[in-house]
């Protein structure tokens, strides 16, 4: 019961935060460009939601970080691909924050945004963690 409660937390998680950083990138803002709203308006929107989006990713990342330890042990974070990819889109929000306060060009902000989107996706193709149950047997 506790490794399907993981599981479908595991996918839970990937698909809010991987999904919605691409969501509000490829689809809402467009979608307000389509409906006329002024470029003006629509950058402002991506400036107040881009922030929040990925503030929801890091907190859904640090969830799948745990399930992963819990499942495959602390040290699947550095050799398990999942856990390499976890990392590595924690460090891109981290990056993307501290470039928010240091130098906030907006091609620097985007690329650390598209990045942790594309950890994302590559997280999408994997498969949950198995339970230590599954592994031991």
């Amino acid at each position: 019961m506790r490794e399907q409660a993981a599981s479908a937390s595991w996918r839970l998680a990937q698909a809010f935060w991987g999904c919605g950083l691409w969501l509000l990138q490829f689809v809402m803002l467009p979608s307000l460009r389509e409906l006329g709203f002024a470029p003006l308006l629509v950058q402002e929107v991506a400036a107040a939601l881009r922030p929040s989006l990925l503030s929801f990713a890091a907190f859904c990342i640090l969830l799948q970080m745990l399930i992963l330890s819990r499942a495959l042990g602390l040290a699947a974070l550095l050799r398990d691909l999942r856990g390499q990819l976890l990392s590595l889109a924690l460090l891109l929000t981290g990056v993307h924050f501290m470039l928010r306060a240091i130098w906030p060009a907006e091609q620097g902000l985007m690329l650390s945004y598209l990045a942790v989107g594309g950890c994302g996706l590559l997280l999408l193709l994997q498969p949950a963690p198995p339970s230590r149950a599954k592994r031991g047997g």
